[in-house]
C-alpha cells in the first residue's frame, strides 16, 4: 500500500489530530507490531490483552512511522514524537475496523487477481504453492505464515501495490459467517477449498455445516469468477451447492490428487476443467513424483512433475496450485517447475538431522484428525533403514467429538509402520486406547504428561538411523522436542 495521508483517514473514517499539514505526505505499508515499523510505515495502535499499542506511539514515529492511527488520545510523549519526525497522528473509533475498512477501500485499487483459500488442512501449503505458481509469471503477494484471520487478511491485502499482478489470502475459519466477513473484505476473484475436514468440528457440529461454512468463500467470489473444487473429496458438491457460484456465472473448476483421480476424470463432465495426477510414486525422502495431467484449459495436457515436500497429500494440493495457473493462462511445464521449487515450512512436515544423523519430522505447528492421518502415512512412506517413532500430542477445537477422534487417529496410527508410539497429553491418551485397541502391540506405547517427558524419552531411545514423526495441536508446544533433538 502506497497513499496518502489524507486517504487513510478517509477509509478508515478517522480524522488527524496531529500534524494537520501533512495529509498529503505518503504512507508506505501498515503494521501494528511496532517492531515492524520501517521509514514511511503507518502504525495501527491495536489494544491486545496484554499489550496496548498506544505505549509505543513514540518508538514507531522514531522508527520511521510517518502517521499512526490511535483509539485513545496521545499522550504527551507520543505527540511530541510525532512532531519531531513530522508525523501525524489520526483518531479512529475503532481500530480493528479501520483497519478492515482501509483494506476494503485498498481493494478497490488492485488491479491484479485476488485469489481466496480455505479448508480444514492444507490450507498453507496450498498457499505456498499457488503463490509459487503465481510468482513465477508475475509480481505476487501472499499470506505471510498463517495470518489468515481478521487482522491477517487485511495486512495481506494491504501489503499489494496497484499494479501487483496475484493476490494469494489464506482464510482460517473458526465458525459460521466468518469466511463470509473475509470475503467481504477481499473479494476474491477466484477462491479454493482444500477439503472439508473435521477441523472446528467443535463449533460447527458436523461436517456438513463445516462444508457449508467453507463454502461461503465460493459466496463470496466475484460474479462470473472460479470456485476451485476438490474432486476427490466427499462434499464437492455440496460446496458447489451452497457456494451458488454457478448460478451467478461463475465456473468450477476441479482438481484431484487422489490415487483413482484418473478413473474420477473419466466421470466428469466432458468440458469440465480439471487437473489431476498419474503414475505417483514417492522418492527416498517421501516427496511425489507424478504426471500432472490436465483438460478443459487452454493449454492442458501431460507434463512430469517432482515435489519437494513430503507426502501423497501434497499431490493434492500441487494439482490445485496448478489448476490455478492453468486458469490464468500459464504453461504446464512452468507450473511444473514452479512446484518443484517449494519448500516445507517450519514446523510443517520439516525435515532435520539431530548432530547423530537421526532424522526428525517437525510436523507440529499445528494439527487435527485429517492432518494427523496425512502426517502418519507421509512417515511411513520414508524410505528407513531404523525404527520409527511418532509423538503425536493432544488435537484441539473438537468439543464433545474429541475422544472419538483421538482414538480414530490411534486406530490409523496401528495401521502404519511405527516401531514406537509415544503420546503426550490427557486428550492423547485415547490416541494410544485407539492404538491398542486396533491392535498395536501395547508394550510400544508410551503416554507422558508432559513435552518435557517426551523430549527425554525420544532422547534416550532415538538412534543414528532412526526417525520420529511429532505432531499435535500448536498449544501443545511439542516444537521444543525438535528443537532440543537438533540441537
Amino acid at each position: 500500500m502506497r497513499c496518502s495521508i489524507e486517504r487513510i483517514a478517509s477509509a478508515a473514517s478517522g480524522r488527524i489530530i496531529e500534524g494537520s499539514g501533512l495529509g498529503a505526505a505518503e504512507a508506505v505499508g501498515i503494521t501494528w507490531d511496532s517492531r515492524a515499523v520501517t521509514k514511511g510505515s503507518a502504525f495501527i495502535a491495536l489494544v491486545g490483552d496484554r499489550v496496548d499499542g498506544h505505549d509505543f506511539l513514540p518508538q514507531a514515529f522514531a522508527d520511521g512511522a510517518v502517521c499512526a492511527l490511535v483509539t485513545k488520545d496521545p499522550s504527551e510523549e507520543a505527540l511530541e514524537a510525532a512532531r519531531r519526525a513530522g508525523g501525524a497522528i489520526v483518531m479512529v473509533e475503532d481500530a480493528h475496523r479501520a483497519l478492515s475498512d482501509l483494506a476494503s477501500w485498498w481493494r478497490t485499487q488492485l488491479s491484479g487477481l485476488v485469489i481466496g483459500i480455505t479448508g480444514s488442512t492444507g490450507k498453507t501449503s496450498t498457499k505456498n504453492m499457488v503463490a509459487a505458481v503465481c510468482s513465477s509469471c508475475g509480481p505476487t503477494v501472499a499470506t505471510q505464515g498463517n495470518q489468515n484471520n481478521e487482522l491477517g487478511v487485511p495486512n495481506t491485502l494491504l501489503s499489494a501495490e496497484t499494479d501487483t499482478r496475484f493476490v494469494v489470502v489464506e482464510m482460517g475459519m473458526r465458525g459460521q459467517g466468518q469466511i463470509a466477513q473475509l470475503c467481504a473484505i477481499a473479494r476474491p476473484d477466484w477462491a479454493l477449498v482444500t477439503n472439508v475436514g473435521e477441523s472446528h468440528i467443535e463449533l460447527l457440529g458436523s461436517r456438513d455445516a463445516i462444508a457449508c461454512a467453507k463454502a461461503e468463500i465460493f459466496q463470496g467470489i466475484a460474479a462470473n469468477g472460479r470456485a476451485f473444487v476438490n474432486a476427490a473429496d466427499q462434499y464437492a458438491d455440496r460446496l458447489i451447492e451452497v457456494g451458488g457460484h454457478e448460478g451467478r456465472g461463475g465456473q468450477t473448476v476441479f482438481f484431484d490428487g487422489s490415487p483413482d483421480a484418473a478413473a474420477r476424470r473419466l466421470r466428469a463432465s466432458e468440458d469440465a476443467p480439471y487437473v489431476w495426477a498419474e503414475n505417483v510414486a514417492l522418492d527416498e525422502r517421501g516427496c511425489a513424483r507424478f504426471d500432472l495431467c490436465a483438460t478443459g484449459f487452454a493449454q492442458a495436457g501431460r507434463v512430469a512433475c517432482s515435489l519437494s515436500v513430503p507426502g501423497l497429500h501434497n499431490v493434492g494440493n500441487a494439482c490445485s496450485a496448478a489448476a490455478i495457473g492453468l486458469a490464468a493462462g500459464m504453461a504446464p511445464a512452468d507450473i511444473a517447475r514452479a512446484l518443484s521449487r517449494v519448500e516445507a515450512e517450519s514446523g510443517r512436515q520439516e525435515m532435520l538431522r539431530t548432530p547423530r544423523g537421526s532424522l526428525v519430522v517437525n510436523d507440529a505447528y499445528n494439527a487435527n484428525p485429517d492432518s494427523m492421518r496425512s502426517s502418519l502415512d507421509m512417515f511411513e512412506a520414508l524410505d528407513l533403514e531404523g525404527r520409527r517413532m511418532a509423538v503425536l500430542g493432544d488435537m484441539g477445537e473438537l468439543g464433545s467429538f474429541a475422544v472419538e477422534c483421538h482414538r480414530r487417529v490411534g486406530a490409523h496410527a496401528a495401521s502404519c509402520r511405527l516401531d514406537l508410539l509415544i503420546c503426550v497429553g490427557e486428550l492423547a491418551r485415547f490416541i494410544a486406547q485407539g492404538a491398542i485397541d486396533a491392535g498395536f502391540p501395547e508394550d510400544r506405547v508410551r503416554c507422558v504428561g508432559s513435552t518435557d517427558e517426551a523430549s527425554s524419552l525420544v532422547e534416550g531411545l532415538l538412534g543414528p538411523s532412526d526417525a520420529v514423526l511429532i505432531k499435535a495441536s500448536h498449544f501443545m508446544d511439542l516444537e521444543r522436542i525438535a528443537r532440543r533433538l537438533v540441537g
